[in-house]
């Protein structure tokens, strides 16, 4: 890694706590995503590839919600606290209750139009029952996101931190306890444990946030005196803030929608049945998907240590840092996403049987292979443009890219079925993440290099490959082990071939270097 990008080795009080902080977050978000990728494992056993298809239904309406009562008012409120400190707490009362009034607005109508939003709006009446869940959460997480922004905005995230954890834990151990619960009376489990589940969550993170703040709430900084003000003091400077916020967001999230509550349709229209559909359907979002989106954890991570890192290289006119922090993120994104290719197209089968007892999850994953590099870029290059301000790009070429897989979704399943979507998935991502490249390219100056960054990584995949079928063609030593446990060790062991053969080309090129 070049030395521009290094953290130095005394760091002030606050960068320090800027570090500790995103690393901490980080944590929490591999802990959490972790669990939830077995959680998701547990719900295809238990309600099955219909019934996740269903749920995975009413998470758009959960997604509007959110956008417009808790997402941008959070990020309003952590701007607003870190740039006032004195005023944070006035600030922080004024988010919640704007917050929490919308929400309840939101919920209400939730409830009151439930039929009409399966019916009309989800096509599908099955999730009128379900979409009560919803309605009650929205507050829930209106109140835990606001808190939260208050946290992060007087840099103390070790509450929001914990609170993803013990949230995802609460909600696994409560579903595990009443599914058991479920089987030992004879009752048989539906879509509602899901549904079930995520109120939980949504009211245990709210709960644990509210008493973490009630009892422990951040202390000011030393030789700062708290300043009260008034809601309408405060109100406007908030929501000047959250307005632009909620916009780009609540349109992104239309669109999402959109996308999510058409597939299940114009499936039908190509000849499935309901039940069908809704099995297609909950196979590719809660089983394959999943699995293909698990590696994009270490980069979610690394979009977030870029971020900060990009805009302080920016505010000091650094343009070299940020040249070779978007390097290294395209290196790195790179060589990992062609290692997933390698991983998902070889062994998508036998994990798509070995976890989820299904065929059709492998398929899916053997085709969803060829994302991974695209959705790697999307996540790092998007999160450095964020970090140089270009907020409005960032929206707009995301914008593009769902409106092309709406296109897909729309005029493609009904003739193609459920490939139509995948190609649609393919060809936005990777438009995606040319926009992103090329934006960057425009902003600032980087090293690219196809063939150390493409070419080489590819070959040095193929050639592990090679190397791991002509080793297995001889002995299997773990030919009888269960499936899952086999598969695994095959991925570890192709994975170091890999791994091996990159470090070697590496320290070639480095003598090869020195030599000249």
């Amino acid at each position: 890694m070049n030395d521009s990008l290094k953290f130095p080795q005394k760091l002030s009080p606050r960068k320090y706590a800027l570090l500790t902080g995103t690393l901490l977050l980080t944590s929490a978000g591999l802990i959490t995503r972790l669990l939830g990728f077995f959680y998701r494992i547990f719900l295809s056993r238990t309600i099955g590839a219909e019934g996740l298809g269903i749920f995975n239904l009413i998470h758009p309406v959960f997604g509007v919600c959110f956008a417009l009562c808790a997402g941008s008012i959070q990020t309003a409120i952590s701007q607003s606290v870190a740039a006032n400190v004195r005023k944070g707490r006035s600030i922080f009362r004024t988010g919640l209750i704007i917050s929490v009034a919308i929400s309840m607005i939101l919920a209400y109508a939730i409830i009151r139009f439930k039929d009409f939003l399966a019916v009309n709006i989800l096509m599908e009446p099955r999730c009128a029952p379900l979409l009560l869940f919803i309605a009650v959460s929205v507050p829930c997480a209106a109140i835990h996101a606001c808190i939260n922004g208050y946290y992060y905005g007087m840099q103390r995230p070790h509450v929001p931190a914990s609170a993803q954890v013990i949230e995802q834990f609460i909600r696994i151990g409560a579903v595990f306890l009443i599914a058991d619960i479920l089987i030992e009376s004879g009752i048989k489990i539906t879509v509602q444990l899901a549904a079930m589940g995520h109120l939980i969550g949504e009211i245990v993170s709210s709960l644990y946030t509210i008493t973490a703040y009630r009892f422990f709430s951040p202390k000011m900084p030393e030789g700062v005196t708290a300043v009260a003000s008034s809601f309408h003091e405060t109100a406007p400077g908030l929501m000047h803030l959250a307005m632009p916020l909620m916009g780009n967001r609540l349109v992104l999230n239309i669109l999402a929608s959109a996308e999510a509550i058409l597939i299940p349709s114009r499936l039908q229209m190509s000849g499935l049945t309901d039940s069908g559909a809704f099995s297609v359907y909950g196979v590719l979002t809660g089983m394959a998907l999943p699995f293909i989106l698990f590696p994009s954890t270490i980069f979610n991570s690394l979009a977030v240590l870029l971020l900060p890192t990009v805009a302080e290289a920016q505010s000091e006119g650094n343009n070299r840092r940020i040249g070779d922090a978007i390097s290294m993120s395209l290196r790195y994104c790179l060589y990992v996403g062609i290692l997933c290719i390698g991983i998902f197209t070889l062994f998508g089968n036998d994990l798509g049987v070995s976890v989820f007892k299904d065929k059709t999850a492998g398929t899916y994953m053997t085709i969803l292979a060829w994302l991974c590099p695209f959705l790697y870029l999307v996540t790092t290059m998007g999160s450095i443009l964020n970090g140089l301000g270009k907020t409005s790009v960032t929206f707009v070429q995301n914008a593009i890219a769902l409106l092309i897989r709406l296109g897909f979704v729309l005029f493609g399943i009904p003739k193609y079925g459920i490939l139509a979507y995948l190609v649609g998935m393919l060809a936005s991502e990777l438009l995606l993440a040319m926009m992103h490249v090329l934006t960057l390219r425009k902003k600032v100056g980087f090293v690219w290099n196809a063939w150390d960054m493409i070419l080489k990584p590819a070959a040095l995949m193929v050639l592990a490959i090679g190397i791991y079928f002509a080793v297995f063609s001889v002995a299997d030593p773990f030919q009888s082990m269960p499936l899952f446990i086999k598969t695994a060790f095959h991925i570890t062991i192709l994975s170091i071939f890999y791994l091996v053969l990159l470090l070697g080309a590496h320290i070639m090129k480095g003598d090869k270097s020195r030599d000249l």
